[in-house]
């Protein structure tokens, strides 16, 4: 999974198709938790790219878009915003997968 770099990468990136911000801390235990199946959840959604979000990084980009909690997911396609799993609980691949499945 790439790591976001700038707000302006967001930007760019969230005007292309199907994309996954996953926003996420070093600190975050429930952030790791995902890290070993994030992998298998990507190659399933092959037709999303999958960008990874420092919340300490982008702390401001995460207040504009209400991010609050982490692990959180963000989908976009085309500058749309298509869905959101945002909440500071910890989450399970069948909870990830079936939230992309809705998209």
């Amino acid at each position: 999974m790439e790591n976001l770099i700038s707000v302006e990468q967001f930007d760019k990136l969230k005007q292309e198709n199907k994309v996954v911000f996953k926003f996420t801390a070093d600190w975050c235990p429930d952030c790791h938790f995902i890290d070993p199946f994030m992998g298998e959840v990507e190659e399933k959604f092959s037709d999303f790219q999958f960008i990874s979000v420092d919340r300490d990084k982008f702390i401001d980009l995460c207040i504009q878009l209400d991010i609050f909690g982490i692990p959180s997911f963000i989908v976009f396609d085309k500058g749309e915003e298509k869905g959101r799993f945002v909440s500071k609980d910890r989450k399970t691949k069948e909870e990830i997968v079936s939230f992309l499945q809705t998209i």
